[in-house]
């Protein structure tokens, strides 16, 4: 079933492409799966069917300007010609809806990894009343110096450029230094995993490989600093399980190091359920890594209690 690509038509003319897992035996919880930049939801079949045998009905789609989606002004590489972060919160409020309507009554856990995990914590932010548990993956927040001085080299490389091209800028001080940081790589997706067979798949996967736009790295700098703020966070119930985990050998996050520090953000913000694993060994693709089966099976116990359904 994960394997047909379905979609969700929306009022501006997107069709947002999406796949879903139905829960084996009777539904217990909805499960919305949010991916990364420059990837897509194809590459959550695994985590999809792993919670399915738990119960979950598992809905998984593409976002604008990402794997199978088509939307006006948004090819790969581009959320939207302007407004870009709001129409993909939209998008994940209609998979929400759409879950529900099909589901009533159960519970919604609200996943995301990487910039899915910024997407998330914007959404549940914006539609606090919408779900019921929280996961954040592999994702960083940080809005210090590194992420001002970021967002002003894209407005002069716009400037300079005059049109919404592709930021070689970013994408050198990104994942190619992500990259290049692994000692030893092998590939400058190594950054990913260790799992030598799963970074393989990542770059031979052609929905994988594109860079992103000026406007779209835009939109990710302004998730990455304009989310986790103390008016946002405000907006949720402090009583919200939230799930937060990490790679210790992950440079997207400096080694985990911004995955302790939301945790800190959040407990500092009075939150009370906030659950934290830091994986020593593990880099960026916690659901791609050696050692997955391990953790899919400590997020599925949590999920489990969180929601009430052990």
């Amino acid at each position: 079933m994960f394997d047909e690509t379905l979609y969700l038509s929306r009022p501006d003319g997107a069709r947002i492409a999406y796949h879903y897992q139905p829960a084996e035996n009777a539904g217990r919880a909805i499960l919305l799966v949010n991916h990364g930049l420059i990837e897509h939801s194809r590459r959550y079949r695994r985590f999809a069917l792993f919670m399915a045998e738990a119960g979950f009905h598992v809905y998984a789609h593409d976002h604008r300007g990402h794997g199978e989606t088509e939307a006006p002004n948004a090819p790969l590489g581009r959320f939207a010609r302007k407004n870009g972060v709001a129409r993909v919160i939209e998008d994940v409020k209609a998979m929400r809806d759409l879950a529900v309507t099909a589901h009533p009554g159960l519970a919604v856990l609200l996943f995301g990894h990487s910039m899915g995990g910024l997407i998330a914590l914007r959404a549940a932010t914006d539609y606090p009343e919408d779900i019921q548990a929280l996961a954040i993956w592999n994702s960083n927040f940080n809005s210090g110096i590194e992420t001002r001085f970021a967002r002003l080299v894209l407005k002069i490389e716009q400037a300079l450029k005059g049109s919404d091209v592709p930021s070689l800028l970013m994408a050198k001080a990104t994942f190619e230094a992500w990259g290049k940081s692994v000692p030893g790589h092998r590939t400058l997706f190594d950054w990913l995993s260790r799992d030598a067979a799963e970074v393989d798949l990542y770059a031979a996967d052609p929905l994988c490989r594109f860079q992103a736009s000026n406007s779209l790295w835009q939109d990710v700098l302004d998730l990455t600093a304009e989310t986790a703020t103390l008016p946002r966070l405000a907006r949720l119930p402090t009583g919200l399980p939230i799930h937060l985990v990490g790679g210790g050998q992950d440079p997207a996050t400096k080694n985990g190091a911004a995955t302790q520090a939301l945790a800190d953000r959040l407990r500092h913000s009075g939150f009370t359920d906030v659950t934290l694993t830091l994986y020593p060994e593990m880099r960026h693709e916690t659901l791609n890594e050696i050692g997955r089966d391990e953790a899919m099976a400590a997020f599925r116990a949590w999920a489990e209690q969180a929601l009430r359904l052990a």
